[in-house]
């Protein structure tokens, strides 16, 4: 790497040189690198070939869930969403001891005992994660998917946004096979509440469970609202909320 001295200006590349800014200051390097055609037939590649492969099947693994849940995602997520979904796939990926390096999948992974704990508990929202917003016991009912709450004080057992006057809670069920893209998902009904010292005990059902996935995975999703001439407004863009999940079955 050299460094560009004078009145010199340029950006970008010229042939085989990239001029580029680093600190305010301009440095020239040699375009180089190992061309895609040996990464993809050399020998001496091989190790590359499988970690490129096995990268791939976490990302798009990732993204289905994703995509899958977008409908509760696009309500509570944040930033690096992304790259924290990729990581934990890939140490899913990781627990599948049957399959050879490069063609270890997310699929055989979760459907470990680890596999299941590793995706056990994951907050989509990193700046809202359950544990630090919910201090409420409640119990899920795998077979029905339902979860009751008992003598939930809202204003004591959430911890919520200056400016919230209202929250809801609502749980859904994901079949999902992470092999064959399928997914399902169903949902209960939102229960919706004024933030108050009130005790109250309600449950929420999904309308059914979903089949056909390999794994089923049950999630829970609260939001706060400001109510304003009677009408609940979402608290800044949402990025109070939370989506986590509970269970993986």
């Amino acid at each position: 790497m050299a460094k560009a001295v004078g009145i010199l200006g340029i950006e970008g590349t010229i042939e085989n040189l990239t001029f580029y800014r680093r600190d305010g200051k301009l440095f020239v390097r040699r375009k180089g690198g190992v061309s895609k055609h040996r990464i993809e037939t050399d020998p001496n590649y091989v190790r590359t070939r499988e970690n490129m492969n096995e990268f791939k099947q976490s990302a798009t693994s990732g993204r289905l869930l994703r995509v899958a849940l977008h409908g509760l995602v696009i309500k509570a997520k944040d930033n690096r969403l992304s790259s924290r979904m990729f990581q934990t796939m890939f140490r899913i990926k990781n627990l599948d001891a049957t399959s050879a390096r490069g063609n270890r999948r997310v699929a055989i992974g979760l459907s470990t005992p680890a596999g299941k704990t590793c995706l056990k508990g994951f907050d989509f929202n990193a700046n809202a994660p359950l544990k630090g917003v919910l201090f409420a016991p409640f119990d899920l009912e795998p077979t029905s998917g339902a979860i009751a709450f008992t003598g939930f004080i809202s204003a004591a057992e959430l911890l919520f946004p200056e400016g919230a006057t209202h929250a809801s809670i609502q749980v859904a069920a994901l079949a999902i096979d992470f092999d064959t893209a399928f997914s399902e998902i169903t949902y209960s009904a939102i229960e919706n509440f004024t933030l108050s010292m009130t005790p109250s005990t309600f449950s929420l059902t999904p309308s059914s469970l979903p089949s056909g996935g390999a794994v089923t995975i049950f999630l829970l999703h609260v939001a706060f609202y400001q109510e304003v001439g009677g009408v609940q407004y979402p608290m800044k863009n949402e990025e109070f909320n939370v989506l986590n999940i509970i269970e993986v079955l």
